[in-house]
């Protein structure tokens, strides 16, 4: 992400000057905003002007000049850890090997502390953070003497990034496909997990030479994740950093009360997954166990940035009496940004961030910079709920608190501080949007884009990944290809502690991708299929439905599955376009059928039936996403008074907006819905009272639905799995099923 400079937004001057703060001595340090600002939904865009902002990549000299100007600041809360450390190890300089990106962590800008810290100006607080910088060191040199923590190869952590690849491992991960040995496994809370592990002849950490003399160990294949027993189990031997779990029991809202392990049933099973460092997908997300599982994957995130930052200060300190950086310093990725998460609201946002300042800070050391900030613009601007015609309860919960979809936030984390809004390239753990991330990924041929950012992401997350279909999945897809790709700087990267395997442009087998949704999609299939390499394997949660959306249907009605047959999904939306203006239309079309909804779960799809419709001269009418608030009631008082036989439908707008669309005789489901709730809620706007008496007959009402065998997933969710299985393997292409409106 370029350096970003003064930031005006409609009159507004986000640009905090450097100012001088009593007993301190002011440093002068660049300081980033996004390079462009959207506002929500139906928004101006303004854009931030760049001047006057100095480089990243500062001489070496330069560096140590300000460094020599730092150690005479009496200012604990711009104390660098790293100079800390070195002079608790009486080392006499400070030398190049030590200036790595994470040796800045600690430095706090004058900026922050004015915008957020107006109050530290007092000599007393000044001790009170003296005092507070002391026990920050004082529990670092503690941690760098005991490496039992960091350097143990029982600790995944250790295990999954500290070796490189064997031969015989790289060649398999590299294949395409993969060769994988499959295991099943039955756990109480996940169910169903599908394990696959890429083969490798080697199957252990084994050690190979490199030379006449130098060995080297690689790393291990991926193994089997082993379920945490909650009542036999010590969090010491789950590896997680002690000062992390002093905080546990009290950040997790989740637990159960009075229990003395910290986890619920369902966080110790996805932890004992996550924390194996194997990717992971989880289909059964629900609105009771959302923030378990959010509460456990910032656990995971806090964890791995703790660790890392462990091992970079005891190389640092190190490396103080070292004239070069030996192999094993390496420790670092080409940039510093390590952790990845997309979530699709600004509210999604404020919670993550929220579990890991609980999980970081306690109430009487530490602080978060930018905290006001970050409340000011994560929180309120929420949707004002209708009492009359009030929303689903689904609808109601989905779009609480700040629902703004194009946001990004870079997060910089020390022992005991989280600074907020920091520069990306300063930043261990991004949180965006996929517009966020589309915004300043750009395309191709823009002048003003960037994504060297993401060349390092060792822990990419994504939750509610549903909801992104409803947004814009090419931004996910646009995301993944910009994945791991060599910067274009050096971004004041120190290459000598870069990772050999990051060098080698291997950081794409190293990642690990979390993937949490609600539903199973091929769409989610196909990225967790075709974009996640991980050489520790993949671990993924079976979906089983017993009883599908179908049976929450409270009207009488018949239910038609027609299928038709196609060689590829590619040639299944031409096959399935065919089908239904040789099949479907021309039956629809007949005065008996009049008052026919369809419903068109895809954009593009909506656009070609509408097309269609308007050559064939066809009565309908229509309603998107994109069409204005008068002609959407206008459409639905057409179609109530049979003035159009016809109303094309998107699903886009309904999860959108969710309005209850009367005189619904015929319902024709282009597509399986995506959201199986969408299909009950849809046949249930079939009833009398929603119908116009002087057109047709309340006992002349059908539901039909196309689907093909790659809509296995979705025609699954509505009938049931077992049933479903059945339907797509049968020889008949057409099933009825008849709701008896109970």
């Amino acid at each position: 992400m370029p350096q970003g400079k003064k930031r005006t937004i409609k009159g507004k001057q986000h640009h905090r000057p450097n100012k001088r703060v009593k007993g301190k001595k002011t440093v002068k340090k660049s300081f980033n905003i996004n390079k462009k600002f959207h506002h929500n939904r139906g928004g101006t865009t303004g854009k931030v002007s760049d001047k006057n902002e100095p480089s990243n990549q500062q001489p070496l000299s330069e560096e140590k000049e300000r460094e020599d100007q730092e150690d005479e600041v009496e200012s604990s809360e711009e104390e660098n850890d790293m100079e800390q450390l070195l002079q608790t190890f009486d080392s006499k300089a400070i030398s190049k090997k030590s200036l790595a990106i994470d040796s800045s962590e600690d430095s706090m800008s004058d900026d922050d502390v004015v915008a957020d810290e107006t109050c530290s100006e007092s000599e007393e607080k000044d001790v009170e953070d003296v005092t507070i910088s002391r026990d920050l060191i004082e529990k670092d040199e503690i941690d760098l003497e005991n490496q039992k923590e960091d350097d143990n190869l029982q600790d995944p952590f250790a295990r999954h990034l500290f070796y490189e690849l064997s031969e015989s491992l790289l060649n398999t991960v590299q294949s395409s496909p993969v060769s994988v040995d499959t295991h099943v496994l039955e756990w109480p809370q996940l169910g169903k997990l599908q394990v696959q592990i890429p083969q490798d002849h080697q199957n252990n950490a084994t050690v190979v030479n490199c030379g006449v003399i130098e060995k080297k160990m690689c790393a291990a294949s991926g193994g089997i994740p082993l379920n945490i027993p909650i009542s036999k189990c010590k969090l010491e031997s789950m590896h997680i950093k002690l000062q992390l779990i002093e905080n546990l029991a009290k950040a997790n809202k989740s637990r159960i009360p009075n229990e003395e392990f910290p986890f619920s049933p369902l966080q110790a099973e996805i932890f004992s997954v996550v924390n194996n460092y194997q990717d992971f997908y989880y289909p059964h997300r629900t609105f009771e166990n959302a923030e378990e599982i959010r509460f456990i994957y910032c656990l995971h995130i806090i964890n791995h940035i703790l660790k890392t930052r462990t091992k970079v200060l005891h190389h640092n300190a190190r490396l103080a009496k070292k004239e070069d950086v030996p192999e094993e310093f390496r420790d670092q990725g080409l940039v510093r940004p390590k952790i990845l998460v997309v979530v699709p609201f600004r509210d999604s946002a404020y919670k993550i961030v929220s579990y890991i300042i609980d999980l970081l800070i306690t109430e009487d050391k530490g602080n978060v910079l930018n905290k006001n900030r970050f409340i000011e613009e994560f929180t309120g601007h929420e949707l004002t709920m209708p009492k009359k015609n009030p929303k689903p309860e689904d609808y109601e919960k989905l779009f609480t608190g700040n629902t703004g979809d194009d946001f990004r936030i870079g997060i910089t984390v020390t022992k005991k501080s989280l600074k907020l809004f920091a520069n990306f390239y300063s930043s261990d753990i991004l949180i965006a949007s996929p517009l966020g991330l589309r915004t300043i990924i750009g395309a191709e041929g823009e002048a003003e884009r960037d994504f060297d950012f993401l060349a390092s992401i060792e822990l990419l997350i994504m939750d509610q990944t549903e909801i992104f279909l409803m947004q814009n999945w090419d931004h996910i897809f646009h995301l993944f290809n910009h994945l791991h790709l060599q910067p274009k700087e050096s971004h004041g990267t120190d290459f000598s502690r870069v990772r050999t395997w990051s060098l080698n442009g291997w950081a794409k087998y190293y990642r690990q991708t979390v993937i949490i949704a609600s539903i199973v999609l091929p769409e989610i299939n196909t990225i967790f299929n075709k974009k996640c390499f991980n050489y520790a394997g993949k671990v993924r949660c079976i979906k089983s439905v017993s009883v599908g959306s179908i049976c929450q249907v409270f009207n009488q009605l018949p239910h038609v599955f027609q299928k038709f047959n196609a060689d590829s999904v590619a040639q299944s939306m031409e096959a399935r376009f065919t089908f239904f203006i040789n099949k479907i239309i021309p039956h629809q079309r007949e005065p008996l059928m009049k008052q026919t909804f369809i419903y068109i779960s895809n954009y593009f799809e909506f656009v070609k039936i509408r097309n269609y419709f308007k050559r064939e001269d066809i009565s309908f009418v229509q309603v998107c996403e994109y069409s204005k608030e008068g002609k959407v009631a206008r459409a639905r008082d057409m179609f109530f008074h049979g003035d159009a036989h016809f109303m094309l439908y998107t699903e886009r707008y309904h999860f959108f907006n969710r309005v209850r669309v009367k005189g619904i005789r015929h319902l024709v489901f282009y597509q399986p819905p995506t959201f199986p709730n969408f299909y009950y809620e849809m046949c249930n706007l079939m009833q009398e009272a929603n119908m116009n008496s002087k057109i047709g007959s309340n006992s002349n009402m059908t539901v039909t639905i196309l689907y093909s065998k790659y809509d296995h997933n979705q025609i699954a969710e509505i009938v049931g799995t077992e049933r479903g299985l059945k339907m797509i393997q049968s020889d008949r292409n057409v099933h009825m099923l008849v709701t008896d409106g109970k």
